[in-house]
């Protein structure tokens, strides 16, 4: 119903003022009639440096034995690195 009062008031007044009255913003007002284009899906991209699937199934059955399975990330790779191993950086978090 509104846009039905908007296009009314619109013809005679113009935009500008039609939008005023009716309290809707111009942009709103252009934004539906011209909606954007449908997006397609974007491609996931994988980290160069991300691990492989590999990779990653041991150092998650690392982190899960018995002797780092109570200890954050940060301590298994410091504990890690002392016994001259390296996995994998500590990530964000």
């Amino acid at each position: 119903m509104a846009d039905d009062a908007f296009t009314g008031v619109q013809g005679e007044l113009g935009i500008t003022a039609a939008c005023r009255l009716t309290g809707r913003s111009r942009a709103t007002h252009y934004r539906r009639l011209r909606p954007p284009p449908e997006r397609k899906p974007r491609k996931q991209q994988v980290q160069p440096s991300s691990l492989t699937p590999e990779e990653r199934a041991v150092v998650l059955e690392l982190m899960n034995s018995g002797e780092y399975a109570e200890l954050p990330p940060a301590q298994i790779r410091a504990r890690e690195l002392d016994a001259g191993r390296y996995h994998c950086s500590v990530g964000p978090g």
